[in-house]
């Protein structure tokens, strides 16, 4: 045989089970004198415990093979190769790997009889301890020539037999290395077979409308299989299944693993999938859910599946019984959802390993067996005979949720998950979108194509009147959403107005708490003089011959100045009613107090006889001590200010695994030092850790990561992974709310003097070598971003932007790309990046919305309205439509605008009295007054405009003046204009046109003589006509 045996993993096993055999206790293993084990050949039964126990020690088979394990020795009676491939088991026996072991004695059976071999057996077993109770598998019932001729004379021997099963499934059930190696292989085709061939194939399905059987979804997993592409790697002929692959869907569910494929039809509902794959004899299997067009009651019950799933990984630990980890599950659904106890299944999940299904080591109320360290279970936990009241026909109102994955039970913390894959629900449902708008488009192409050029026009507004009521559609949801709007912030904000915030003000700063502290014995506050002391911050200024403290804080300024044969200092002070005053700063309240405004100190500046410096240089000394002491003071203060409202995290749990994610060669925005440095990140328990190369750690948790942002580099110089945190964290000394890690890809700069060529190879190489980098990077970081989402549990999501959704503005200081995710508008490939959260947003107004313009303005107001205003500038107009239609797809109001506004005076108007904001229409003053309701366009933009008594002042003069103009000559102007229209259409000269004005000015007079003038009427005329007639007059 080419085969070989591991001669270390079988003695350590076999080390393991006569170990376990003498230290039982409780019956049947310490009842045991011997243990039996014989395999025969059945083709139809897949798992047994003999074939798992030979499997375990050996890594292979043995067929029509009789073991004996005794006290003593440990005899085998098998045909010839098997045999030759034992012969390392006593080759191979060494002090170290078989210590206290039996011998292993070989025996060779014959093809005939083997009578005498067997009363050799039957001998060893009864020198065997006491040599009447045998331990065998009694639920294996294997029939072979050779194995009937066995059990014939074992029977004949008449030993008492105990069934082992459960014994021996518990001791085999903690995995070795090497075992959870394979496992994880086995489980790594799972996942790639079950997301590349039975996801993609139902998506298909689903796009197609096509019918297909269940059975053939079966076979369809099986046969991928065959395929090297979907096997990462392993070798064909070391895979199978588990069993038949299960597609359950129609309303009929059974949550079994029994059960096969029926031939019924896919039904677009709830589609349940069960595979699992085997990797050299070791086990793999999941469970999932698809759901198409789901309810949202079907998605909260899935959501709450998921939680209990969870749940079962963290209560599985070493030492914990299977029936208190059931028992937990079960309390919590009679807590949170008592209705859906009875749709629960029976158990939540088996150990599993060489056998699929470990019946002593189920999860159910009663199990008493504790998990250990490096067990493997197979958690699958459903809810069966759920009703959906949405469902219209019966295929749609019975439905089931299923889920299952594998996790491994580790030394501390929750059991570790294998199966990693996402199943959040949004994951796993498949909304069918209303495809009548397409349908609607392709069939007028196509009438186009076949109608020509005189169908088109009709065609043209069939579209039109579609486009308008698009419009029609979007122009009522945001009046409703201003409804909401308005009645929304009315009760946040009362129902925030009644718990107000004390603003924080700071405690005085004294000098000396005593006398005593004051440094008397100091030369210059003898001599009186100006003395620093920088210990206390506090400078002692002599007053009326008495050295008189002031802290650092209550310094305003100083100057210094020198006029003739003196120099002066000034020092002006901080006092009550002064313009300029600290914020939060609080004086002394007593009656007696009295503030100094300003101290004046004079010196002569020329040198006085017998002295070595001028009187001034006290005056100049103090003035640059002053200086840096004050500059000190601010400095902290500074820090202080920074530190504020600063959170403490928790603690990083580092994880001890040598395969944690992790990415190298990152650099960190903000920089940790002046330098900027590489490091790598990596993902741990709770939070991730970033090192540079200098040895700097930066810890984020995931808890504080409020959006988590991946930013592949397409069409982008640099890729990043952006976190924006709920709490900020000191950097250096500076606080910050944005972290990010960040590597670049090609060149950032481009040399125009280089004179290149299209073809320049050195070019195409280069260009080459950069789309396989990009591409390189984009698989890293996404392989990374998965992993830590697994990681944390779903405690951390990274969201991506919509690039075709993006637009260009200036947030901050220079132009840039714009994007939305699905929680935020961002940018993060500049610094300092822009990160708008859309659920904060309260509303969007636009600002210089007109039709001149080639750019407008957005303005974010939050719901949070002491926070400023985030001010987008220059958005190209060509974007404001795309906008609009996103903001309204995300329930966001919004509203637009002529002129830009005082937002600051705004909201501190709403926050002084929000109550009679809030009566006098709220956010409506934005809004038209036409609110769509057919008045003219010209007045529903100078009624929206705050201002129009200011900024339309110009426009209505220059009306009225016009009107005043034309109002002299009403009467002559409309019969010109009469006139005019009907000469000019039948092409009349100068001359005709000229002879028509001489007679109608004629009748004007004349008609003037008869009737007294008639009363102006202002209104709008078409002055140009009015105007070419009195050219003509002239």
């Amino acid at each position: 045989m080419s085969i070989s045996l591991d001669k270390e993993a079988f003695f350590r096993r076999l080390q393991k089970l006569y170990t376990t055999w003498e230290a039982a206790t409780d019956a049947p293993l310490e009842k045991c004198d011997a243990v039996v084990v014989s395999m025969g050949t059945d083709e139809d039964v897949v798992y047994s415990k003999t074939t798992a126990l030979q499997t375990w020690l050996c890594g292979y088979e043995l067929t029509d093979t009789v073991m004996v394990f005794c006290k003593q020795t440990i005899t085998v009676l098998s045909s010839k190769k098997k045999i030759q491939f034992l012969k390392d088991a006593v080759s191979g026996r060494t002090d170290e790997n078989a210590n206290g072991l039996p011998n292993v004695e070989l025996m060779l059976r014959d093809k005939e009889n083997n009578e005498d071999n067997f009363v050799k057996l039957i001998q060893t077993i009864k020198e065997s301890k006491n040599g009447n109770v045998i331990g065998q598998f009694h639920k294996d019932k294997f029939s072979t020539k050779f194995i009937d001729s066995w059990k014939e004379a074992l029977g004949k021997a008449e030993f008492e037999s105990v069934d082992i099963s459960a014994p021996l499934a518990v001791l085999m059930a903690p995995k070795d290395e090497s075992e959870i190696t394979m496992m994880k292989r086995a489980a790594g085709v799972t996942l790639e077979i079950y997301s590349k061939v039975f996801k993609e194939n139902v998506k298909d399905v689903i796009d197609a409308d096509r019918k297909v059987k269940h059975s053939k979804m079966s076979e369809l997993i099986e046969k991928a299989l065959e395929d090297k592409t979907h096997l990462k790697g392993t070798d064909p002929t070391l895979v199978e299944t588990c069993y038949p692959p299960i597609i359950q869907s129609g309303g009929t569910y059974n949550l079994k693993f029994s059960v096969v494929s029926d031939k019924n039809t896919l039904h677009f509902g709830c589609i349940i999938c069960m595979f699992g794959v085997r990797y050299r004899s070791y086990c793999s299997n999941v469970v999932r859910t698809l759901m198409v067009n789901p309810s949202d009651e079907m998605q909260s019950n899935y959501t709450f599946l998921v939680e209990l799933e969870e749940l079962i990984f963290e209560k599985l630990k070493p030492g914990v019984r299977l029936c208190d980890v059931y028992s937990s599950v079960l309390a919590k659904v009679r807590s949170a959802k008592p209705q859906l106890v009875s749709k629960l299944t029976r158990s939540f999940g088996f150990a599993m390993g060489i056998e699929f299904r470990e019946g002593a080591l189920l999860i159910n109320a009663k199990n008493q067996v504790k998990a250990e360290k490096g067990m493997v279970f197979n958690i699958n936990i459903g809810f069966e005979n759920l009703t959906n009241p949405d469902g219209e026909k019966s295929a749609d109102k019975n439905y089931a949720l299923y889920v299952g994955d594998m996790v491994l039970v580790t030394d501390e913390g929750p059991a570790t998950l294998i199966t990693r894959d996402k199943k959040k629900a949004r994951n796993i449902s498949i909304f069918l979108k209303d495809e009548s708008e397409e349908e609607s488009e392709e069939e007028e192409e196509s009438a186009n194509a076949l109608l020509g050029r005189g169908a088109r026009s009709a065609l043209v507004k069939e579209k039109t009147r579609q486009e308008i009521s698009s419009e029609v559609k979007r122009q009522n949801h945001q009046r409703e959403l201003r409804m909401d709007l308005n009645k929304l912030a009315k009760e946040r904000i009362m129902h925030n107005s009644g718990s107000v915030e004390s603003s924080k003000v700071k405690k005085s700063n004294v000098s000396y708490k005593s006398r005593s502290l004051l440094p008397v014995k100091e030369p210059d506050i003898y001599d009186l003089k100006i003395f620093i002391d920088k210990k206390y911050e506090t400078i002692v200024l002599p007053l009326f011959g008495i050295p008189t403290p002031f802290h650092i804080s209550t310094i305003k300024n100083i100057s210094m100045s020198t006029e003739g044969d003196y120099s002066y200092l000034r020092i002006n002070f901080f006092c009550p009613g002064s313009t300029i005053v600290k914020e939060n700063t609080r004086f002394p309240s007593t009656d007696d107090a009295m503030f100094i405004k300003e101290l004046t100190y004079r010196a002569l500046a020329n040198r006085v006889p017998g002295r070595s410096e001028p009187p001034a240089a006290n005056l100049q000394l103090s003035f640059r001590l002053i200086k840096e002491l004050q500059k000190k003071f601010k400095t902290r203060e500074d820090e202080e200010r920074e530190k504020e409202g600063i959170v403490k995290q928790d603690k990083l749990v580092i994880n001890p695994n040598k395969a944690n994610p992790k990415l190298k060669d990152l650099y960190i925005r903000p920089n940790i030092a002046h330098k900027r440095m590489q490091g790598h990140l990596e993902a741990h328990t709770n939070g991730f850790r970033y090192t540079s190369v200098r040895g700097d750690k930066v810890d984020i948790l995931y808890n504080n990561i409020r959006h988590a942002i991946f930013q592949p580099c397409d069409h982008e110089m640099i890729i990043v992974l952006h976190f924006h945190l709920k709490n900020a964290m000191m950097f250096g000394k500076k606080r910050q709310i944005d972290v990010q890690f960040y590597t670049e890809v090609g060149e950032m700069t481009t040399d125009l003097g280089k004179m290149q060529h299209m073809r320049d190879r050195d070019d195409l190489y280069a260009e080459q070598a950069e789309r396989e980098l990009r591409h390189k990077l984009n698989t890293m970081f996404k392989n990374f971003v998965d992993k830590a989402e697994t990681i944390s549990r779903g405690e951390i999501e990274f969201d991506s932007p919509f690039r075709e959704l993006s637009f260009f503005g200036v947030p901050v200081r220079s132009t840039c790309l714009l994007q939305p995710t699905s929680a935020a508008l961002i940018n993060i490939v500049e610094w300092p990046p822009f990160i708008a959260t859309l659920d904060e947003i309260e509303l969007v107004h636009f600002e210089r919305v007109q039709f001149h313009l080639k750019s407008c303005d957005m303005v974010i107001v939050f719901k949070d309205y002491k926070k400023k205003v985030e001010t987008i500038n220059s958005i190209p107009m060509q974007s404001l439509e795309a906008i609009r239609e996103w903001l309204n797809s995300c329930d966001i109001h919004y509203t637009e605008g002529i002129q830009s506004l005082n937002w600051g005076k705004i909201l501190k108007t709403i926050l002084d009295d929000p109550e009679a904001f809030f009566e006098q229409g709220g956010w409506s003053f934005l809004e038209p007054q036409s609110d769509g309701e057919g008045d003219d366009s010209d007045e529903s933009e100078s009624d929206f405009n705050p201002q129009s008594s200011e900024g339309g002042s110009d426009e209505e003069g220059s009306e009225d003046s016009d009107e005043d103009y034309s109002s002299d000559d009403e009467g002559e102007s409309d019969a010109y204009e009469g006139s005019l229209g009907s000469d000019e259409e039948s092409g009349k000269d100068w001359d005709e046109l000229e002879e028509e004005a001489r007679r109608a000015d004629e009748n004007k007079n004349n008609h003037e003589e008869e009737q007294p003038q008639p009363t102006p009427r202002k209104r709008k005329r078409d002055h140009s006509s009015h105007r070419k007639s009195a050219k003509r007059r002239r």
